[in-house]
């Protein structure tokens, strides 16, 4: 049985509304760039290095301008790799903040060898 509407705590009331009516949202610029850098990471070809990837971001969160610099392990194909960057980013911006993304702006400033195996 539920409480009489009198006797419900202020959790269960605010709870009870929809989330558009309990506030706002606002989820911080760091928290987006740090989004865009792990999906870039979690991409097939990209590499992590000492400088990144590395993400800014400017323009309304419903309309962001992505500057992603990253490095590409050889020998991936580039154009592939940025085509998958860039769906990669865009998806995850939207599943996980909700943002929308005008475009994204990628410089490959590294093409990183892949590690041979040391015969000794």
């Amino acid at each position: 049985m539920s409480a009489p509407a009198a006797e419900r705590s202020a959790a269960e009331v605010e709870s009870a509304r929809v989330p558009e009516e309990r506030g706002s949202l606002r989820i911080d610029r760091g928290v987006l760039r740090k989004i865009v850098e792990h999906a870039a990471a979690r991409v097939p070809g990209t590499e992590r290095t000492r400088r990144g990837p590395r993400a800014t971001l400017s323009g309304p969160d419903a309309e962001l301008r992505i500057r992603l610099d990253l490095a590409v392990g050889y020998p991936a194909p580039v154009r592939e790799t940025v085509r998958a960057v860039r769906g990669a980013v865009r998806d995850e911006l939207t599943r996980l903040a909700g943002a929308g993304v005008l475009n994204v702006e990628v410089t490959v400033s590294a093409l990183v060898p892949a590690q041979r195996d040391r015969v000794e």
